[in-house]
């Protein structure tokens, strides 16, 4: 049984719509992915000035084909702490202008050529290797969301030819009524991208007019808005602040314009006879009106919104606070500002050790989120540490000097591995989640008196990279060789459970997984532990 031909079409619209959010999803990971080790470099430019994250919000949406992608990442960073909800503000406010290039691109007809961008981009994605693989991702991905778009407007052009239709789209509609479907379309779809894209392609198709297209434009905004929202309601209370100012900027933009809006069809059709065109004018108009409105006045809006929205906001400095290249000329002071760096870095490490630990028992999204984001600064504030050290061996230092630098070097390499471990333990407590794996009441009991020995070692550690304690060195050795007893001991307890039948079959990887992570932090533990008995 064939479809029958309005059917047909539908199909071919969803089809359209569900390649097209393959693409956009697809695309901005692959992009996050290829940048990620340059985020802290953009955080570093965006908070400097207001204007500076406008930019990098427009950049960043431009990359990612996504306001929302944009929007969430920077929710996720500010409720991680490693930006200030004000920070945030400026490139919430460029993330929308970005997405303008995307409905030019459709104007201009890219969608034609899309075909190309998916050949060019998956022959390098096949053979490709490494980066240029990613690479090749990429741009068949970008291929992708315009050929999504150009199913929609095969499915569209029929559609001239149906009066109803035709009747529908050019009797001027009430702008309510317009922005509330473009609001609910945007919602639905998590894109305002979609229906503002689908706007200029029955406008292509002579289907709509500049009255009816803009109010649903200024809907698909506002509606964009709740894939932040979502979000925020598991972040911090910065992470909200961020999220609801979104939701705020685009409901003052459209309060604007449709204040103006005879007024502002006049300009967008003095500046065009093509009404696909006016729609890609009167969205950027829209978004450019709000960063006017507000890139001035971020700071009292700020302080605004934190008195509607009180709590506490947590902050981690993205930037060595103690290091500084002033103290060079004293290598003796130098080593002691690293040695104070060195105490920042393993407490952000004991930090990502303890919610992955209480991810097993609780797994959430957000919070694994989180200690990705606190890695970067880990391992950025490793790499400052390492780049400072090796500007004070260029200084003629004293023998014991000379040993401090090396074992402070050390120092930092383990830190970073407790904390790379750390994660690796988030990440396994996301498999066992995901596969529903769940673990024997023996099982727990053998984890958690090793999880227990393990924090109490990095407590130690914490300690003792501020102050050496004899007492707390050998403590740490003594939990140590208990821990490796009891992991050797709860391995094979594990393969008798496991040969009886007791316990799951995909458990049993992700619990011995566990316990060789926890094993390794706490060795990295005794490391610290005996640089700091060399330091004596």
């Amino acid at each position: 049984m064939y479809p029958t031909h309005g059917m047909k079409e539908l199909l071919l619209f969803i089809t359209g719509l569900i390649l097209f959010l393959v693409g956009v999803v697809r695309l901005s990971t692959e992009v996050q992915q290829l940048f990620t080790v340059r985020i802290r470099e953009y955080i570093k430019y965006s908070v400097k000035r207001p204007v500076y994250g406008l930019l990098t919000g427009i950049v960043t949406t431009i990359l990612f084909q996504s306001s929302s992608a944009t929007t969430l990442l920077t929710v996720g960073m500010v409720s991680a702490g490693l930006m200030t909800f004000y920070h945030s503000l400026g490139i919430i406010l460029g993330a929308d202008v970005g997405t303008v290039l995307t409905v030019q691109l459709v104007v201009w007809k890219v969608t034609d050529i899309s075909p190309l961008f998916i050949i060019i981009g998956g022959v390098i994605w096949l053979t490709g290797k490494s980066k240029w693989k990613s690479i090749g991702e990429a741009i068949f991905c970008f291929g992708l969301i315009f050929f999504g778009l150009s199913l929609t407007a095969m499915a569209a052009a029929p559609l001239k030819n149906h009066q109803t239709v035709i009747h529908f789209f050019q009797e001027t509609k009430s702008p309510l009524l317009g922005v509330g479907i473009g609001a609910l379309f945007a919602c639905i779809v998590q894109a305002s991208i979609i229906p503002i894209s689908i706007l200029a392609i029955l406008a292509q198709q002579d289907l709509i007019t500049i009255e009816n297209a803009l109010p649903i434009v200024f809907g698909a905004n506002i509606g964009t808005t709740v894939t932040a929202l979502m979000a925020s309601m598991v972040a911090s209370i910065s992470g909200r602040r961020s999220a609801v100012s979104h939701l705020l900027f685009k409901c003052v933009g459209t309060i604007i314009c449709l204040a103006v809006l005879p007024g502002l069809i006049s300009v967008l059709q003095s500046l065009s006879v093509n009404v696909a065109q006016q729609i890609v004018y009167g969205h950027f108009i829209f978004n450019v009106l709000i960063v006017v409105v507000f890139i001035f006045l971020l700071k009292p809006y700020a302080r605004v919104i934190e008195k509607m929205m009180p709590g506490r906001e947590d902050v981690l400095p993205l930037w060595p606070e103690f290091i500084n290249e002033k103290h060079l000329s004293d290598p003796e002071k130098a080593l002691a500002c690293v040695k104070m760096e060195l105490h920042r870095e393993i407490v952000l490490a004991q930090k990502i050790f303890t919610v992955s630990l209480d991810l097993r028992k609780n797994y959430q999204k957000w919070q694994k989120r989180n200690i990705v984001y606190i890695q970067l600064v880990v391992n950025h504030l490793r790499r400052e540490i390492m780049d400072f050290l090796c500007k004070i061996s260029y200084h003629k230092l004293s023998p014991d000097l000379s040993q401090k630098l090396f074992l402070f070097t050390a120092m930092a390499d383990d830190i970073e591995r407790i904390t790379n471990h750390a994660v690796k333990l988030a990440d396994l407590s996301r498999d066992k989640y995901q596969t529903r794996a769940g673990f024997t009441d023996s099982a727990k009991k053998e984890l958690e008196e090793i999880e227990r020995l393990a924090v109490d070692n990095l407590d130690d550690a914490v300690a003792l990279v501020e102050q050496h304690d004899q007492e707390k060195i050998a403590q740490i050795s003594l939990r140590e060789d208990n821990i490796d007893v009891r992991v050797k001991d709860a391995r094979g307890k594990h393969l008798v459970r496991y040969y009886n039948g007791i316990c799951q079959a995909e458990a049993g990887p992700i619990f011995i997984a566990m316990l060789i992570h926890l094993e390794r932090i706490s060795d990295l533990c005794q490391n610290v532990a005996e640089y700091v008995s060399e330091l004596g």
